[in-house]
């Protein structure tokens, strides 16, 4: 709770910036991020960004679907959920869900757990279902 003048002089730190100041400092620096993290999302959606960011899940590189995975889920907001939750994304998300890669796994199922309500991902997994019946139907003998 009480500190030495050796010890306050300690934490000061090599630059001569005091507790105070170096928490503004912190403050500023977080305000400052939030801001360009604001214009960077109003950059990626005006320029289709999300159209984009999904033709990247289909990528053989794996840094770029995983990167494209968190700025989809970065970019969820009320404005954009209807464009993140559209079927054929859900769908790539729960393929990706049962990978055996863990962090496709891993990420696939935050997005799934907190981009999309849980009636469309009921939604896609029937359109999955009824389209392994009618593949089912299709390949089996009369």
């Amino acid at each position: 709770m009480f500190a030495t003048k050796e010890s306050l002089k300690r934490r000061t730190g090599p630059f001569g910036i005091g507790r105070l100041s170096y928490l503004q400092s912190l403050v500023n620096e977080f305000q400052d991020t939030e801001s360009q993290d604001k214009l960077n999302q109003q950059i990626i959606l005006s320029n289709e960004g999300i159209y984009h960011l999904s033709a990247c899940l289909s990528r053989s590189n794996e840094d770029i679907v995983f990167s494209a995975i968190s700025t989809l889920i970065y970019l969820n907001s009320k404005a954009t959920n209807l464009q993140l939750t559209t079927i054929p994304i859900i769908n790539v998300m729960l393929t990706f869900s049962k990978s055996r890669n863990s962090r496709f796994r891993n990420l696939a199922n935050i997005y799934l757990k907190e981009v999309c309500s849980p009636s469309k991902v009921k939604e896609a997994l029937a359109g999955q279902k009824l389209w392994d019946d009618q593949l089912k139907q299709l390949h089996s003998p009369p």
